[in-house]
């Protein structure tokens, strides 16, 4: 729903909202716990118990929570070496075999060997065909981007929200792609009387909304395809519905680098809006959002090369943080 404030009158223009439910279902291994790499069965290391804690009432007053603030505290061995074969893997050396990693850890070939069967178990290391040399795998990949796509992505972008809002004196958005959808992940309100109120969590078809169209154009069409559910709903009667015209827009918007919508989500409201790159291909984007009398085809050119500059300043970012992704 946007709402538009006016002093002491509002007005509402409901948009349709989706839900969609996804289940992620993962085969079972027919042979647990083994792991195969090309033609070589991999037993994983058997896992050492963990002595379990003393009760809550007998715990020790160092720990809090469960973590030890205690400077004395002695670092788990096998943890930290875990953590550095992980961090050598990492590097741009590409593959390396048990005996360079042992070289360059000084941990033990037996020791080493335990360690990488665990992780290749856990799929946070791969081998190649041979077993004989390894890399980081997809499980650390996994882990690295959520921090990326965390819940604190408002607080990564916070910066930027604020200066668009106060160089704009417009509302700025945050939005997070989920399926055919968008999501309102934070804003920033103008200061204007009449303006356009999102509220955050709301989910809006991504074909009509400008940020919608920005992360659908960092996507192929056969991926923009398998994304969408055509026939594609009207929310306006401006908004763009047949695969054709979506097509020939999103086309348009990879050529300039930047997506518009115009009263094509609810009637008086118009934005302009980038995908930030933070991760490949792009799941967040920013708009700045306005009545239409107040973001013409000048204001629009201009704000979108504001927001074409916060999307490099965020490519550098996504260098910076995750060189590897």
């Amino acid at each position: 729903m946007v709402v538009y404030a006016s002093g002491g009158d509002r007005y509402a223009v409901k948009a349709r909202h989706y839900s969609e439910r996804s289940a992620h279902t993962r085969a079972d291994d027919p042979s647990p716990g083994t792991l195969r790499t090309g033609q070589k069965v991999v037993q994983p290391a058997e896992r050492g118990s963990i002595e379990e804690y003393p009760s809550a009432g007998c715990r020790p007053s160092h720990y809090s929570d469960g973590v030890t603030t205690d400077e004395s505290y002695r670092s788990v061995k096998s943890a930290g070496r875990a953590l550095d074969v992980l961090e050598a893997l990492a590097t741009p050396d590409g593959p390396r075999s048990p005996v360079e990693l042992s070289r360059a850890l000084g941990i033990p070939k037996s020791s080493l060997h335990a360690i990488l069967r665990t992780l290749l178990d856990r799929e946070w290391v791969a081998a190649d065909p041979t077993g004989t040399r390894f890399s980081v795998g997809l499980r650390a990949l996994e882990v690295g981007a959520t921090f990326l796509a965390g819940a604190d992505v408002a607080a990564l972008h916070e910066v930027t929200l604020d200066r668009l809002a106060e160089f704009s004196g417009e509302t700025v958005q945050l939005y997070r792609l989920d399926r055919g959808a968008v999501v309102l992940l934070a804003r920033r309100d103008s200061a204007h009387i009449v303006r356009p109120v999102c509220a955050v969590g709301r989910r809006l078809p991504a074909h009509a909304t400008a940020a919608g169209k920005a992360l659908l154009a960092a996507r192929s069409d056969e991926e923009v395809d398998r994304l969408l559910q055509w026939p594609l709903p009207a929310v306006t009667g401006r908004t763009v519905t047949t695969p054709e015209a979506l097509r020939a827009e999103l086309a348009a918007v990879r050529r300039r680098g930047w997506a518009e919508e115009w009263e094509e989500c609810s009637p008086g409201l118009a934005a302009v809006a980038v995908a930030v790159p933070l991760l490949e291909p792009a799941v967040d984007a920013i708009s700045v959002a306005a009545p239409v009398d107040r973001l013409g085809p000048e204001a629009r050119t201009r704000l979108a090369a504001v927001l074409r500059e916060a999307a490099a300043q965020a490519r550098t970012a996504r260098t910076l943080l995750a060189p590897n992704l």
